[in-house]
């Protein structure tokens, strides 16, 4: 393969800190390479150096004469007195950029949602983010250079620039290098891992998965000082195997190998028991919601929204941006009431809520970390063992010397550390997480749900961190059109629904825009009779997908334990599976147009 950049014995340092110890590495044609590594590492410095953003203090980078290299930079500033449209394309004309169909996906999958007349300067930072990234990726670039490209995007979002990064280049051309939280990315778009720690870049095999696996057999070899940081990336890696199979159908690594790993290792959660202390805790009754909805003057946000939370619940919540997840979020919490139906909370239900905004550290700001812990009570239980405040702190990350910083002077990641901590302290039995992964590195989120593995109680959480949401819990409910409907195939089944959607929408739009064009109309509001007719049938649809669900996953099942020489035992079952999932596509097809004529 083609050699496109070379780094050789490169050390860099900052006054406080070197960063970099005469690391040695290279970028050729075809490679795809993840960079992870805890915050404050020197993730960020080693891809400006590589890119030539930075100097090194020794050392140098070479990079082939005719590469270029494009590169998004966390501070990215786009000119704030452009339009969105200036901004992406610049002065190209409409037909122009409106005839590549490279152009147009990139503003389809990115920025649809923005006014292309709008000034930047009007846009929120996400919003701009998104500006500068449609920009680069517009561009024809032999290597990319993305630091944090899912900060701000949404579950769609994310699947859309992994999709986009694959098919980017051929198989043994461009070369990506990647930044970034979201593990599940990592893995999707990435054929190599560098973890930048100590000094020092050490290079793996595969994407994130891999990565884990072969660390673990790092840590292994090395020292038994690794015990802890080893013990809860073996946890990680039974969870890999045993509860994403569609992560670990890719032969990124020796299923052997991972199997001999974890035999001794128990399931990441013990349900059953996590259950039982949940209900000896709250009861039967949590939340309640029944026919809710949420109007906000004219505009309708949530509507017929019935949602019995059941003690011991984990339950992720997807939509896309405005769907209403922050609003659904609210009714939960009791920090809203509906305009419509009916939250009923039960009688000890304590809610503890994890916010974007660090509203809980807001009156503390001027007080060391030691005083904050201070306060809290002396001890709490983690699988049945007693820790302090301090001990939690240590598990999160913390080091002892920041124990004497002020909350206002720690960084965002160890702010939302202490954030999880105070919230878990005040032992709530409804813990709701709304982006719990900003500002936190991949061993931070590898520690904080090692500890949520172990909390009984109902946990909702709100995330476009798709890794977490599979990770932590253990179903999934999209807001689509307003509703609130249960998918049982997770991620992908919502991605699903969002692409048939968009296919319907467009559909009605043509055929709203035939109507106009020959003076004729079909609109027609419903009558009463009419719309329980049509919610009747959403009902029905919904309850048989469930049912459907279920059927497909002892299908596959069957498929991997059958006999694998009983040729006409795998048709029957392939032949099933198949006509399950074409009843799925077609039912949710149908539960589509029904939305449409609810909206």
């Amino acid at each position: 393969m083609v050699h496109l950049l070379g780094a050789e014995a490169l050390h860099f340092e900052y006054p406080t800190q070197q960063v970099l110890d005469s690391v040695t590495l290279g970028v050729s044609a075809g490679d795809r390479v993840g960079i992870v590594g805890r915050n404050g590492d020197g993730k960020s410095t080693l891809m400006k150096l590589l890119v030539g953003k930075l100097e090194p203090d020794a050392g140098q980078v070479t990079v082939r004469s005719d590469t270029t290299i494009g590169m998004l930079d966390q501070s990215d500033a786009v000119d704030t007195s452009l339009t969105v449209g200036q901004a992406i394309v610049g002065d190209l004309a409409e037909h122009e950029w409106a005839g590549d169909p490279k152009t147009r996906d990139i503003i389809t999958g990115l920025v649809a949602d923005l006014d292309w007349t709008a000034q930047v300067g009007s846009l929120s930072g996400g919003q701009r983010r998104r500006v500068a990234l449609a920009r680069l990726l517009i561009g024809d670039w032999d290597i990319l250079a993305l630091d944090e490209p899912t900060n701000h995007l949404d579950v769609e979002g994310i699947a859309w620039l992994a999709e986009h990064l694959n098919r980017r280049w051929q198989k043994n051309a461009g070369g990506l290098l990647v930044i970034t939280h979201d593990r599940w990315f990592l893995d999707e778009v990435c054929t190599e891992t560098w973890e930048v720690h100590d000094g020092i870049v050490d290079q793996f095999e595969g994407g994130y998965a891999a990565y884990v696996l072969q660390r673990v057999e790092r840590d292994r070899m090395a020292a038994a000082a690794e015990a802890k940081r080893q013990n809860l990336l073996r946890k990680e890696l039974a969870w890999l195997r045993r509860g994403a199979p569609a992560r670990t159908a890719k032969p990124k690594f020796r299923i052997d190998a991972a199997n001999q790993l974890i035999e001794d290792v128990p399931p990441v959660r013990n349900s059953i028991e996590l259950k039982r202390l949940a209900v000896a805790r709250l009861g039967k009754d949590v939340v309640d919601i029944e026919n809710a909805g949420v109007s906000f003057g004219e505009r309708e946000v949530l509507r017929n929204v019935t949602w019995r939370i059941a003690p011991g619940e984990r339950t992720g919540i997807l939509g896309a941006n405005g769907a209403g997840k922050s609003t659904l979020l609210s009714l939960v919490t009791g920090d809203l009431e509906p305009t419509a139906g009916r939250v009923k909370h039960g009688k000890t239900v304590q809610v503890g809520m994890l916010d974007q905004q660090f509203s809980q550290l807001e009156k503390i700001g001027s007080d060391r970390v030691r005083e904050v812990l201070a306060q809290t009570k002396a001890s709490f239980t983690i699988d049945g063992k007693e820790h302090t405040p301090a001990q939690l702190l240590e598990r999160l990350g913390f080091r002892r010397e920041h124990l004497s910083a002020r909350v206002d002077d720690l960084s965002g990641g160890q702010k939302r550390r202490l954030q999880l901590l105070m919230l878990l302290l005040r032992e709530p039995n409804v813990i709701v997480l709304d982006e719990p992964t900003n500002d936190v590195d991949s061993d931070m989120l590898t520690a904080m749900e090692d500890l949520l593995d172990s909390w009984p109680g109902t946990l909702i959480v709100v995330s476009h961190d798709r890794y977490l949401l599979e990770r932590v819990t253990d179903q999934q409910y999209a807001i689509l059109h307003g509703t609130l409907r249960h998918v049982p195939g997770g991620v992908d089944e919502y991605l699903q629904l969002r692409q048939a959607q968009e296919r319907q929408a467009e559909r009605n739009a043509n055929v709203r825009n035939t109507e106009q064009a020959n003076g004729t109309s079909s609109t027609s509001k419903l009558t009463g009779a009419e719309r329980k007719a049509v919610q009747k049938e959403v009902g029905s649809i919904e309850r048989r997908l469930g049912k459907l669900s279920g059927v497909i996953e002892g299908l596959q099942h069957s498929l991997v334990e059958h006999d694998q020489s009983d040729y006409t035992g795998l048709q029957r079952y392939g032949d099933e599976l198949r006509e399950a999932e074409d009843e799925v596509e077609e039912l949710e097809e149908r539960w589509l147009e029904l939305s449409e004529q609810l909206d």
